[in-house]
């Protein structure tokens, strides 16, 4: 492949399977997007009511989003759409500003839809999607279940057919809902029962059924049945037919900062989640996924979604895992989808008028459960670490605060964490094993070795960094107090080396220069040693203090050892030990391995 082709398929990847698409390919592809167009109406239409938008929202973002996410994305199996956790932050953080419904609504989301993307594919252009890789998945896991137990809240009124102010906090809702208790609707009550139970069993004994569609379709009809004895049913309404129609998102300086941070927000949370499903699925196919493409995918989905009426997008779990599971091979599967649901939005959207507010709540009930992994949340809390904490400050704060903030807080926290363990990296030291054959070095404090007395020997694992310096340096300072001038530093384990960290190393050679001795590195990362060459600190050092192998290094520092020491020692650890300096210097291949 040319340097000009190769260049191509950055800007347009999907030139990099659609023009070897197969007929066999087709077939598993058809099948795939019209499973999972089955499944995208009655998840379209929850998550557009969770959202606080008319339904017609969810499937219009069912269209536009996953065509564009599939032809620019890297993933064969990732499908995006509305999601329940974007759903619910589109909720939150517009409800203060508009009323949810209102055509101010609707433009406020349709905006931080543009906004969102436009943030998404700056990341994706800048090459940040390696960053995402250092916010723990506990932050999603965490803020996800929050988010669940949120809207499990807020469609118990209409589950149970009571009336409840719209806004109010977690604490006040539940206030409400058990002071309304009493004045529940059975009728209303018992079609989002069943509904919801219909959907489980379904879900149990017929899992390759749409157990979500024949709910639906089960309690409208049982809606219907009971519509002669009560008046406390209402219906979602008619959605209009066609296409997502073209608009120009509305454009005001005002407005956009008003909105900005919490579009940042969506952003984040969207290439979160987005990035760790099409990993999930990637570990299961085999695939190798391209992480800025993902981000510069879903900012084209959400910026070119937003002129089509969209609302803030994402990869859909569900979807996405049904779309590898029913066989696709393609990304055109989730374009086949997409197709799929402007069938309905032609001549199944007008059907909705006879669709049940309380039949929406059971589905959307079960959706809200089973938005929550409790065996990640098990396993979280079953390791001893800090990630724990993670989990519980994000539920807490999704709970608690602002959903912006509670994404915020997560992913603050988790890089407090991260930083935490890279700032103290682990080091050891480290001397030959004369019970071994080729002297392997060893851990002395674990295999008993005697280093020798002469000379320190460390392994660093980690990198040396400025989060990294007053670990190390406390490290190399307690190790002083024995007394060696010299100190080897074997650097096969260090990652990288930043300013702080090279200055840091070179104050401790100088110091030891000064008393006569060293600090001298073997088999360093091509990474590590070409900073410290083009930043001039390798001259700095000395480049006679820089070495290839163990042998070779041991072999020129064993020359610099006192040699008075080196004949009354009794350790001789070292090849070269037994013998006076001028035989070490003038033997060949003699150093330690």
């Amino acid at each position: 492949m040319d340097h000009k082709t190769n260049k191509l398929h950055l800007i347009f990847p999907f030139l990099r399977w659609l023009p070897n698409y197969r007929s066999s390919d087709l077939r598993s592809d058809i099948i795939a997007g019209i499973t999972g167009a089955v499944l995208v109406l009655p998840q379209g239409v929850a998550f557009a009511i969770i959202a606080g938008l008319p339904p017609i929202y969810g499937l219009y973002t069912a269209v536009i989003s996953p065509i564009v996410a599939a032809l620019f994305g890297s993933s064969k199996h990732t499908v995006n759409g509305p999601t329940t956790a974007l759903s619910i932050v589109v909720f939150s953080t517009i409800q203060p500003m508009a009323a949810p419904g209102s055509m101010a609504f609707i433009q406020l989301a349709i905006l931080m839809t543009f906004i969102a993307g436009v943030l998404q594919l700056i990341m994706g252009m800048l090459k940040l999607g390696s960053a995402l890789s250092f916010v723990s998945n506990t932050v999603v896991v965490g803020f996800t279940a929050g988010a669940a137990v949120l809207i499990g809240v807020s469609q118990l009124k209409h589950f149970l057919g009571v009336d409840i102010e719209q806004g109010l906090s977690f604490f006040k809702s539940i206030e409400a809902l058990l002071f309304e208790l009493p004045n529940t609707q059975w009728p209303v009550f018992m079609v989002a029962g069943v509904t919801l139970l219909l959907a489980i069993l379904i879900k149990k004994f017929l899992p390759k059924w749409p157990n979500m569609l024949l709910a639906m379709i089960a309690g409208s009809f049982l809606a219907f049945y009971l519509e002669d004895m009560t008046d406390s049913i209402v219906y979602v309404g008619e959605m209009p037919s066609g296409f997502p129609p073209f608009a120009i998102p509305e454009f005001e300086g005002s407005t956009i900062r008003s909105v900005f941070t919490d579009s940042l927000a969506l952003a984040l949370l969207g290439l979160i989640q987005s990035a760790a499903i099409a990993r999930s699925i990637a570990n299961k196919s085999g695939q190798r996924l391209d992480s800025n493409q993902e981000f510069v995918s879903q900012g084209l989905s959400n910026i070119v979604g937003s002129f089509f009426n969209n609302y803030m997008s994402g990869a859909s779990f569900t979807r996405s895992a049904l779309n590898y599971q029913a066989g696709a091979r393609t990304p055109a599967s989730a374009m086949i989808s997409a197709l799929g649901v402007v069938v309905i939005l032609l001549f199944v959207a007008p059907l909705t008028a006879y669709l049940p507010i309380p039949v929406m709540a059971g589905i959307i009930m079960l959706v809200a459960y089973n938005l929550i992994d409790f065996g990640e949340i098990k396993q979280v809390i079953s390791v001893k670490n800090n990630e724990w904490l993670v989990l519980v400050v994000t539920f807490a704060c999704t709970l608690f605060l602002d959903l912006e903030y509670a994404i915020y807080f997560g992913v603050i926290l988790s890089l407090i964490f991260y930083l935490q363990r890279t700032s103290k990296p682990r080091i050891i030291a480290v001397a030959p094993d004369l019970a071994t054959d080729n002297r392997k070095f060893r851990n002395t404090e674990i295999y008993r070795t005697t280093p020798c007395p002469q000379l320190d020997i460390i392994r660093i694992d980690g990198s040396v960094f400025f989060g990294a310096t007053e670990s190390i340096l406390n490290y190399l300072h307690d190790l002083k107090s024995n007394g060696k001038k010299h100190l080897l530093i074997l650097g096969d384990g260090i990652n990288f080396i930043d300013l702080a960290g090279a200055r840091m190393l070179l104050a401790e050679s100088e110091e030891r220069e000064a008393l006569g001795g060293g600090v001298y590195f073997c088999g360093l990362k091509k990474t590590a040693r070409d900073f410290l060459v083009d930043s001039g600190f390798a001259e700095d050092f000395g480049k006679e203090k820089f070495y290839h192998s163990k042998k070779e290094a041991i072999a020129a520092i064993y020359r610099q050892l006192d040699p008075e020491v080196c004949r009354t020692c009794e350790v001789r650890i070292f090849r070269e030990c037994g013998t006076t300096q001028e035989a070490a210097a003038s033997s060949s291949g003699v150093g330690s391995k």
